[in-house]
């Protein structure tokens, strides 16, 4: 920071114009939605590690999904929460740029982690007599860990740039975190090229993941066609739905961002989708799977039947 010759040493995040009647409303609602959201992911992550029957590469993977959800929550919500009572507190540089880079990191994360699951999921319909060969342990560790890589690897090359540039005037985000786009308005330099690296990794980020679920799931309807028995081609789909939905959760967000569109005020609209990525999404992703899913479901009631027994 120091050789970027970086005047600012804090910002402020505007986040919504709102009454102070409003916020402390979004305040207590939000608060809410934020423990929905931690304990959803951690019941999760508790009956995956305490439960045998869910010791499998589909439920592994849902494990790193549920951290990811926290981590999202845990990044943007509580600096959100503090600026809806608190709307003239600052956040560091430093605490910044850590929160953008998270923010990626996490983002980009799900993305591939999806395309994972999506994976999982075509070789144990389409391919179920060789799923255990094909899905071993060393495989889905090194799939989760290569997600994990990627979303890291990115996010420092859009970091490395962003740091690059030198902040020397107006100190005031208009966004409720540090979001990358948000952030190179504030810029005291020219941003195009950070402009189109993030257009260039946002579109191969969005098109190929994409294109692989949509591939997977092609083959995989395919398949569930194919099966004789009404039971069996419900029961294929059924282990299907609930990944369905939360990729049409993560990805609609991100089209609509990209891709719908442009009326009104672009970066309003954003903010408030990027809202519902933060907030909602992860909240939404756990209630999902135990809803849609019958092992969750089941797992779920062998553990409270164990608490209350004891």
């Amino acid at each position: 920071m120091g050789g970027n010759q970086t005047s600012v040493t804090e910002f402020l995040l505007v986040g919504f114009p709102l009454s102070p009647r409003m916020r402390i409303l979004l305040f207590g609602v939000f608060s809410v939605f934020y423990a929905f959201t931690l304990l959803g992911n951690g019941v999760i992550l508790g009956l995956i590690s305490l439960d045998s029957r869910l010791h499998t590469p589909m439920y592994f993977f849902l494990s790193h999904l549920a951290t990811v959800d926290i981590a999202y929550a845990c990044n943007t919500v509580p600096q959100m929460l503090v600026n809806l009572l608190s709307p003239t507190q600052p956040i560091s540089f430093a605490g910044c740029m850590t929160q953008t880079f998270l923010f990626l990191t996490f983002s980009l994360t799900e993305c591939f982690l999806l395309v994972v699951m999506s994976f999982d999921r075509y070789v144990a319909i389409c391919l179920p007599l060789r799923y255990s060969t094909i899905m071993s342990w060393r495989v889905c560790i090194t799939l989760a860990l290569t997600s994990w890589t990627i979303g890291v690897l990115l996010t420092l090359v859009d970091m490395v740039l962003l740091l690059l540039l030198p902040f020397c005037g107006p100190q005031k985000v208009n966004h409720f975190f540090c979001e990358i786009l948000a952030l190179l308005k504030l810029a005291c330099a020219d941003t195009h090229l950070n402009e189109v690296v993030i257009m260039v990794s946002g579109v191969l980020v969005l098109v190929g993941p994409v294109s692989t679920i949509v591939v997977s799931y092609g083959h995989i309807l395919c398949a569930i066609l194919k099966i004789q028995s009404a039971e069996g081609r419900w029961k294929a789909f059924s282990t299907c739905s609930s990944h369905l939905c939360v990729v049409g959760l993560f990805y609609g967000t991100a089209i609509i961002m990209y891709v719908g569109p442009q009326h009104g005020d672009p970066q309003e609209r954003n903010k408030y989708l990027l809202l519902f990525h933060s907030l909602f999404n992860p909240m939404l992703n756990p209630l999902i799977y135990s809803l849609r899913n019958r092992d969750v479901n089941a797992a779920l009631r062998r553990r409270l039947k164990r608490t209350v027994l004891s």
